[in-house]
């Protein structure tokens, strides 16, 4: 979910979480780079919307299915259009807070 203050702006969405060996990284975080047609340098992976938090580690979305088999290397995949809306309301310094594990089904 995304708010502002004590404001919600969206509900919770589904996300996809790093596969096994590659856990994604839980706590506050502060985004420190957005590039909107990212694509890793690491993987040749299409990370549209990408909003990095830690280290290599980013929210970002992704083009197949969120239950597609896996997970991520890391990053927090979101459906593609939940990533979209969250690049138009997150800026970079916002603060985000990774919990949880959600690795692909």
């Amino acid at each position: 979910w995304v708010r502002k203050g004590s404001k919600m702006i969206y509900e919770p969405v589904l996300i996809r979480s790093g596969r096994k060996g590659y856990r994604t990284r839980t706590g506050w975080f502060r985004i420190y780079w957005r590039d909107r047609d990212h694509r890793s340098s690491i993987y040749g992976s299409p990370m549209p919307f990408s909003q990095f938090f830690s280290g290599g580690q980013a929210l970002h979305g992704i083009y197949k299915s969120i239950f597609s088999p896996g997970g991520s290397y890391g990053c927090v995949n979101l459906q593609y259009g939940d990533a979209e809306r969250a690049w138009k309301v997150l800026r970079k310094n916002d603060r985000v807070y990774v919990w949880g594990r959600k690795p692909g089904t």
